[in-house]
């Protein structure tokens, strides 16, 4: 045990009782085999310190052999019950998904037998549908992640993100009597108890929930948003072979590394969470609301009878009824409409502008994001709905998006730089929205923003999908990571440009945010917003002003006496000096090692000298001692270098 005492400490390792013990057999089998006679001269008996500094070797490289294997299989031995349980359901999934992809011919693909993709457009259109109904049947998860898919078209083609928008209402249905469980154990009363009117057939079927429309006793319209049972338990299990995809992208793809699958599917989980609570819907429509109130300039002393402010918010956003409203039942104000991907009837047979409505969305939106802060994640045609009284409303507020005061103004300077057309100050919106690198070539990406902006922004005609894809790509070339808030907003308008082609083919999204920047800039140098802001700024400035004369006397003070210095600290970043620290300790050893190392080789290889006993002289003692120190500090120093970061 003292062995392995000594042994932890040289390494700089914490182990347990179990390694402990084995680690001190391990130092006491090597010190056996040191004092195991061998041979004519058996009788020879080496000593103590060979033997007890074999026993520290022996125990260091067991430390070493098992500190490689303790975050695997040995770990793994130790949990193995609960992972076996684990791993059997796993393999149960495995194989469950694997025949969905056989039944829908997609084995193939899973397989790699299919090198050179599908070139035919009939070919392409087959597979898309397959992917859409295996997506289906895999599940509330794997449906998720088709509607997540459906708003990339800079990872997929037009035709697959057209067929994979099917999911977003086109779910198969829960059965009543499940759904009608789940209201009772969760109102705490049977569902005809709660409501007056309960449609029982669902007017919209979601991956995590469906919707039916039912009454109030007070006579008021709602509609109750229903998880689908059991949908917690098949997210988790799902999400974990996610997880497990992912790692081995990022270990063992260039391209899972460069866009980071571990933290891709990290949000994606978290957007999960997130939507199986409906509390949380519940809060994030409320506050959606109120900052879109916010951002569109609505008073609410001038609402009317119904609550809303008498002009009218030009994007409708449905009052939450939190009484009713739990974890996995959402009771939200009926708003008569239908959704956008089904709209054009109505639209046409009411004459409504089109281009007016398109603009009212992408300006909610924008002024969700850059105004107020709190903003719709989801804006897709499935989440908008043309009312009945000509006007669009929003559902749906399962993922939303917030970002804090100062992403905010980086993101209005983002839009003012896009109105001016000017690279330079968009290079210099763009690097405050970004984390970037301690070392970037902003010249060069000032540049190569400017072959952006003359790509995307400055020629004739709309932008195409493409824009973000080659913004992101743009950022990701230059080593800039883009805070998960701002891709979600950057997600989210990608997402609505959806929506807008589908109230106006080819709408321009660059031509209406200039349009929105320019009035954004109109409203902040107004007189009621400038002494605002002013008042705002003097309120954070006046105690740095109320302290400066008290610290101007304090420097006249110690000028006057003499004590007026300045310090430089070098290496103040702790990081900075461990660095350091390792470094010379590294390098130290490693000579330390192998000067011992070469001072005992020639101690025995050198003849005569004084003699201990009749066979052995000091020389041999003194050199075997040494090439002992000498792998110790060799294999300190290897096992540092080495040592596995978990």
């Amino acid at each position: 045990m003292i062995m392995a005492v000594l042994a932890r400490r040289v390494l700089g390792l914490r182990i347990g009782a179990v390694r402990a013990l084995l680690t001190g057999v391990a130092g006491l089998l090597a010190a056996g085999v040191v004092g195991t006679p061998m041979g004519p001269q058996a009788s020879r008996t080496p000593l103590v310190t060979v033997q007890l500094g074999a026993a520290l070797l022996g125990a260091m490289i067991f430390l070493v052999l098992s500190e490689a294997v303790v975050g695997g299989p040995l770990r793994g031995m130790v949990r193995w019950p609960g992972a076996a349980r684990r791993r059997l359901a796993r393999s149960r999934r495995y194989t469950q998904l694997s025949g969905i992809a056989v039944r829908h011919g997609l084995r193939r693909f899973l397989t790699g037998r299919s090198r050179g993709g599908t070139a035919n457009p009939q070919e392409q259109a087959a597979l898309a549908r397959s992917l859409r109904l295996a997506l289906e049947e895999a599940g509330a998860t794997f449906v998720k992640l088709g509607q997540v898919l459906s708003s990339r078209h800079d990872l997929l083609p037009a035709v697959f993100a057209d067929e994979l928008s099917a999911l977003q209402h086109e779910v198969a249905a829960e059965p009543w009597p499940d759904i009608a469980r789940v209201l009772a154990e969760e109102l705490k009363a049977p569902p005809e108890k709660v409501f007056a009117e309960f449609q029982t057939e669902p007017l919209a079927a979601g991956s995590m929930a469906q919707v039916h429309r039912a009454r109030l006793h007070d006579g008021r319209a709602v509609a109750v948003k229903v998880q689908r049972p059991g949908a917690r338990q098949v997210v988790e299990r799902d999400l974990d072979i996610l997880f497990r995809i992912s790692d081995m992208l990022e270990r063992n793809t260039a391209w899972g590394r460069t866009v980071g699958s571990r933290e891709l599917v990290r949000g994606f989980a978290d957007s999960l969470h997130e939507e199986l609570d409906f509390r949380t819907e519940a809060r994030n429509t409320a506050a959606v609301a109120a900052n879109a109130a916010v951002a569109a300039g609505e008073e609410p002393e001038g609402a009317d009878g119904d609550g809303r402010p008498a002009a009218g918010p030009r994007v409708l956003m449905p009052e939450v009824h939190h009484r009713l409203s739990t974890e996995r039942v959402l009771v939200v104000e009926w708003l008569d409409g239908v959704t956008l991907n089904r709209a054009d009837a109505v639209l046409d047979a009411q004459g409504l502008d089109r281009e007016r409505l398109a603009r009212d969305l992408f300006g909610c939106l924008l002024g969700q994001i850059v105004i107020g802060g709190v903003f719709h994640a989801d804006p897709h045609s499935g989440n908008v709905l043309v009312l009945s009284d000509g006007r669009l409303g929003l559902v749906d507020f399962g993922s939303v998006g917030r970002i804090d005061r100062m992403l905010r103004g980086s993101l209005r300077e983002l839009l003012m730089a896009i109105d001016r057309n000017d690279p330079r100050a968009l290079s210099d919106a763009l690097l405050d929205l970004v984390e970037r690198p301690d070392e970037i070539d902003e010249e060069r990406f000032t540049r190569a923003l400017g072959r952006y902006t003359a790509r995307h922004l400055a020629s004739s005609g709309p932008p195409g999908r493409e824009m973000f894809s080659d913004l992101f790509l743009l950022v990701a070339q230059y080593g800039l990571t883009v805070p998960p808030e701002v891709a979600a907003a950057f997600r989210a308008l990608a997402t609505v440009e959806g929506a807008l082609g589908r109230l106006v083919p080819g709408f321009d999204l660059v031509e209406e945010a200039r349009a929105f920047a320019a009035t954004e800039l109109s409203r902040r140098l107004s007189p009621q917003h400038l002494s605002r802001s002013l008042a705002d700024e003097a309120a954070a400035v006046l105690p740095m002003l109320l302290r400066l004369p008290r610290r101007a006397e304090r420097i006249s003070s110690a000028l006057e006496q003499g004590r007026l210095g300045i310090n430089v600290r070098l290496l103040a970043d702790e990081r900075d000096r461990r660095f350091i620290q390792s470094l010379v300790r590294d390098v130290l050893l490693t000579f330390l090692g192998g000067l011992t190392g070469v001072l005992g080789i020639l101690l025995l290889s050198t003849q005569g000298g004084p003699k201990v006993t009749g066979s052995l002289r000091l020389f041999d003692i003194f050199g075997y001692n040494m090439l002992l120190i000498s792998s110790v500090l060799v294999l300190r120093v290897l096992f540092t270098i080495t040592k596995p970061r978990r």
